[in-house]
């Protein structure tokens, strides 16, 4: 670079941070002013809801988490041998109940109104034909009814005190084949 042009940025360079040194002085002056104006009323704060107090009643009820004492178990046992519910566990089991139940697909159906059977394919590939009274699933589940969309079934659940619990579930029809 040549000598005056030297000069001259070093003479631009200290003419821009004296202009700068002058309105630092009117900046101060703006914000001492800013600071000494009373400030905006701040909005009510919003209500607060009111909840409804909720009295928790289950502590003598048995713990969930903790294991079945036998005196529990054995009242159990006699429930569920009063009422007589739960799952045959000496009949023979059929092949469907080895494939838990959302592991099988509806295929579709076969009959007519008198009397219609399911098609379930399994884990494997294989279609089976099955009907009411028949058995799937890993939770001892016996087919109610034969529906065109879908088949109705109750499986039994144990319900942690040494009884069986009842439910009903249903396989849909699989539209995407």
């Amino acid at each position: 670079m040549n000598r005056p042009l030297k000069l001259a940025s070093v003479v631009l360079t200290i003419a821009v941070l004296g202009a700068c040194a002058e309105s630092r002085s009117e900046l101060e002056s703006y914000i001492a002013s800013v600071k000494q104006r009373p400030g905006r009323p701040l909005p009510p704060l919003p209500k607060m809801k009111e909840f409804e107090t909720f009295e928790y009643a289950a502590q003598e009820l048995r713990d969930p988490f903790s294991r079945v004492t036998s005196e529990q178990a054995s009242a159990g046992d006699a429930a569920v041998a009063a009422a007589g519910k739960g799952p045959d566990l000496s009949r023979r089991k059929e092949e469907l109940e080895s494939y838990p139940l959302d592991a099988l697909d509806m295929v579709g159906t076969m009959g007519g109104a008198q009397e219609m059977f399911g098609l379930i394919k399994d884990p494997t590939g294989v279609v089976h034909r099955v009907r009411p009274s028949n058995y799937m699933g890993q939770s001892h589940g016996k087919i109610l009814e034969v529906h065109e969309d879908r088949i109705e079934l109750t499986e039994w659940f144990p319900n942690g005190l040494g009884g069986w619990e009842e439910r009903r579930s249903a396989i849909a029809l699989d539209d995407e084949e």
